[in-house]
């Protein structure tokens, strides 16, 4: 695991900012009557996803701390990808650009399982903490 100074460095935070983007300009076609609900929540949940795995890089200190945050992330990741499903049912958002999203989603969701799973791997080191 190369030498992570940030969660901006994270490959996880980049893919999951990347795709909090592309839901942000699609989104921006949706009808008015949606900006209160519908596009509202796809926008915060997707933007939730990096703004969690930021708490949860700086929560390294308590692995168990780490590892909650971690699934919020995959929590908020997984909402982003019902909210998806309701864009398309809608008829808001073309199936192939939905698949594509929803698809980075749970790319985003398995790597944020392997990265709680592995938790231990990313922790801080303490002079407390037995190994």
């Amino acid at each position: 695991m190369p030498m992570v100074k940030s969660h901006w460095q994270l490959d996880v935070y980049k893919k999951a900012f990347e795709v909090a983007g592309k839901i942000m300009e699609h989104s921006r076609k949706f009808p008015k009557e949606e900006t209160y609900s519908l596009t509202d929540q796809i926008r915060r949940s997707s933007r939730s996803v990096c703004a969690n795995l930021a708490e949860a890089w700086r929560k390294r200190c308590y692995e168990a701390a780490f590892a909650a945050k971690l699934n919020d992330s995959e929590g908020e990741a997984a909402e982003t990808q019902v909210w998806i499903e309701f864009a398309v049912k809608c008829g808001y958002v073309k199936r192939d650009v939905a698949k594509e999203l929803f698809d980075t989603c749970e790319e985003v969701i398995r790597m944020l399982v392997s990265m709680r799973v592995h938790s231990g791997e990313w922790v801080l080191p303490s002079p407390n903490r037995k190994k």
